[in-house]
């Protein structure tokens, strides 16, 4: 069979699938379907608007003055960019108060998230907390148990580092097939940003750690006192108490005025609003990690502590959000990203992975930090099947959908790393799919 007949074959396998879905899948797959695909067409080149600011025409905003300095004292976005914005699934959650928002990936650039449009995750509602009358408690099996304002923490040394923070449910709801249409819903609950603050080692050595201290428990502010138990080893290594994101003062939604990042971990181990740091022997087993943030195995039996982020990658553009106006010449890329260090290198696929291309990095590349890769591809027209694969530099490889389901089967909900696959039309409409 050639390339040509295996990929002919994909497709009508895909096609074959969808026939298959009920009802009710259906309703639930395209329920708050794609709204705001209007990239510019070859139809609206013609709108009298566009044709007067084409060249050699001056438009009239070339002929006039434009607004003061200062006329936005903290700078905005143009208007013009008012779609790139953070979503939700309203169907995903029974409220706003405990849920989640999804980054935007398809409309940005480079590796770093901006603050704005990064994903949220709360459990019991956004808190707004005054500066001035937060502290963290630093105790239990420690020899000088601290309680620190926001200015005694800004007197210790500080670091920055760019590193992702990824919901470990990112993708949860594609475990038993495609459902969702649009990239900000299959991988928005990821983004990346140069995070400041404080090492926490830095503050275990202020308080000196019992030799009997093994795990900390690090708790939130907010309602729900979110907690996860983080072993000793982590806090260590590059766990960082932060307080800057981007170079700004963290957003009330990522933290404000501290929170936590463990870089490659499960962003729920992230604890925002940091109030208490507990030191102790053994994990404390709440709720958050054992009624959830647990993966459920073919065998009925839970894994926990499964921190890691696995190697994972995605195209961006093509995708739903960014379809292929005409045949040509395009630039695909995409983002990759490891919790276990560096992208070694990322493959993609034109043909449902028959065939495989190397793609090259386009951005910088740091440990537990987004990567992106681009590489050139003639599109002919033709309907494709578009993936790609990332290999980390400990030679972990991005597993398809069989190889997951073999080890982990269909009623998980978090760590799904697969290969994911964008159909292409010969319309160049993108969509959802999955194949292997």
């Amino acid at each position: 069979m050639n390339k040509q007949a295996e990929l002919d074959s994909l497709l009508q396998d895909v096609a074959k699938s969808g026939e298959n879905l009920t009802v009710s899948d259906r309703r639930a797959f395209l329920r708050k379907g794609a709204t705001f695909l209007g990239a510019a067409t070859a139809a609206a080149l013609s709108a009298p608007s566009v044709r007067a600011a084409m060249p050699p025409t001056e438009p009239a905003y070339g002929k006039s003055l434009g607004s003061p300095v200062l006329a936005n004292p903290y700078g905005m976005p143009s208007k013009y960019e008012a779609h790139v914005q953070r979503r939700t699934v309203e169907w995903l959650t029974p409220d706003r108060i405990s849920s989640i928002s999804f980054t935007p990936l398809a409309d940005l650039k480079g590796i770093i998230t901006p603050s704005g449009v990064m994903f949220e995750r709360y459990h019991s509602g956004l808190p707004e907390i005054n500066p001035q009358e937060h502290h963290l408690m630093i105790h239990g099996l420690v020899e000088r148990p601290i309680i620190l304002s926001m200015d005694d923490l800004m007197r210790f040394p500080s670091v920055s580092m760019t590193r992702f923070v990824e919901c470990p449910a990112n993708g949860g709801m594609e475990w038993r097939g495609a459902q969702m249409d649009r990239l900000q819903f299959t991988h928005g609950m990821l983004g990346c940003a140069e995070w400041t603050g404080v090492l926490l080692s830095t503050l275990l050595q202020e308080v000196g750690v019992k030799p009997e201290g093994k795990w900390i428990l690090a708790e939130g502010a907010d309602g729900s006192h979110m907690s996860r138990s983080i072993p000793l080893e982590k806090a260590l290594d590059d766990t960082l108490v932060v307080y800057a994101q981007n170079g700004e003062a963290l957003r009330p939604e990522q933290g404000y005025p501290v929170r936590l990042v463990n870089p490659g971990w499960e962003g729920n181990t992230c604890i925002k609003w940091l109030r208490r740091l507990e030191v102790g022997d053994a994990p404390w087993y709440h709720r958050e990690e054992t009624s959830k943030y647990t993966d459920l195995m073919p065998d009925g039996r839970s894994r926990e502590f499964t921190f890691v982020q696995e190697c994972n990658s995605v195209v961006t553009n093509p995708c739903p959000e960014n379809p292929i106006t005409r045949p040509g010449k395009i630039w695909v890329e995409g983002l990759a990203w490891s919790g276990r260090g560096k992208i070694k290198h990322v493959d993609v696929s034109f043909d449902g992975g028959v065939t495989w291309r190397q793609a090259r990095f386009t951005s910088e590349v740091f440990p537990r930090a987004l990567t992106r890769f681009g590489i050139d591809w003639e599109w002919n027209g033709q309907a494709a099947l578009v993936q790609s694969r990332a290999v980390d530099e400990t030679g972990y490889v991005q597993p398809t959908y069989a190889q997951l389901r073999a080890a982990r089967g269909e009623n998980s909900i978090y760590h799904k790393n697969a290969i994911h696959t964008w159909q292409v039309n010969k319309d160049g409409s993108v969509r959802n799919v999955q194949i292997s």
